[in-house]
């Protein structure tokens, strides 16, 4: 099993319209051949001192194998959201981890 999670601080300032593209074009990503689960999220109301809160949208995505995530990389429709959100957030934070058995 191959997690990718990726963590956006979307800018303050974007219109309806910019949200509503990164919403859909990051719900796409879900779509795409290789992805056995997946979810978009918001941070969740837990409030303890380890737990990072100040990111606007988590991506989850669980992929069978390192192929299938490699695969998920090159993708059109992956392309396209790099394409036309990569101005929308301040900062990512990819956090890629594989089952250890």
């Amino acid at each position: 099993m191959f997690v990718h999670a990726v963590y956006f601080w979307l800018r303050d300032d974007l219109t309806a319209e910019e949200r509503n593209t990164f919403e859909t074009r990051a719900t796409a990503l879900l779509t795409i051949t290789g992805v056995e689960h997946g979810y978009l999220g918001v941070p969740a109301a837990t409030d303890r001192a380890v737990i990072e809160r100040g990111y606007s949208k988590a991506l989850i995505l669980v992929f069978g194998d390192e192929a299938a995530e490699a695969a998920y990389q090159v993708d059109p429709v992956h392309d396209r959201f790099r394409d036309e959100c990569g101005s929308f957030w301040t900062k990512v934070r990819i956090y890629d981890s594989i089952s250890d058995g």
